[in-house]
Order: structure tokens, then sequence, then C-alpha cells
């Protein structure tokens, strides 16, 4: 997480240190703004993800091996971005595929 704060009245602290806690977390995000996840962590990874855009933050999500990567705004957009132009092929299909608004 890099940006969160700024839509204060929109923030659930004690919704997202609950999730924290249940992994056995219990650093303040200002101290630990990052959390990793497994392969096989998905849906843990969406409900960190969702929480962070519902409270209206903003971070990245880094893969290991680095083949697409996102930031996602408090202001509600998403960037992809990836060292190789085709690796964002997929991504961008996708999302066309979604009616999702591609720039």
């Amino acid at each position: 997480m890099t940006e969160w704060g700024i839509w204060g009245s929109s923030e659930n602290w004690h919704l997202y240190y609950k999730l924290r806690h249940a992994y056995k977390d219990q650093g303040l995000l200002d101290e630990a703004p990052g959390h990793l996840f497994l392969e096989h962590e998905t849906e843990d990874l969406a409900s960190f993800l969702q929480i962070a855009m519902l409270n209206g933050w903003g971070g990245y999500i880094l893969t290991g091996a680095d083949y697409v990567n996102a930031f996602f705004s408090h202001d509600e957009y998403i960037d992809f971005f990836a060292g190789l132009e085709p690796n964002l092929a997929s991504v961008r299909e996708m999302l066309e595929d979604g009616k999702f608004k591609v720039i």
C-alpha cells in the first residue's frame, strides 16, 4: 500500500485490521504496508485488494516473476505494466472482453 488516509470517511480500519489479525499479523499499516501472497492464496489477495479499494487506498500488485504488475489508485483506476509489451496482451484482451475501458 502506498496511499491511505486520503478519503478518511470511507476507511474501515477495523475491518482491515481484523483481516490482518486473521493471519496473525499484528503490525500497523504504516509499519508494514505490504503483504506477500503465495500462488495458492489468490482468494486472500482478492480480499485484501477489495478492502483496500473500498477504503479508497492505492498501491501496487507486484508479481514474483515480474510478468505483469499493477498499480491501483485511490482515484479509481488501475494501471497495468510489464517489462515486455506482449505480456500485456492477455490483460488487455480480458479487460476488453469484460467491456472495461482500456486506455
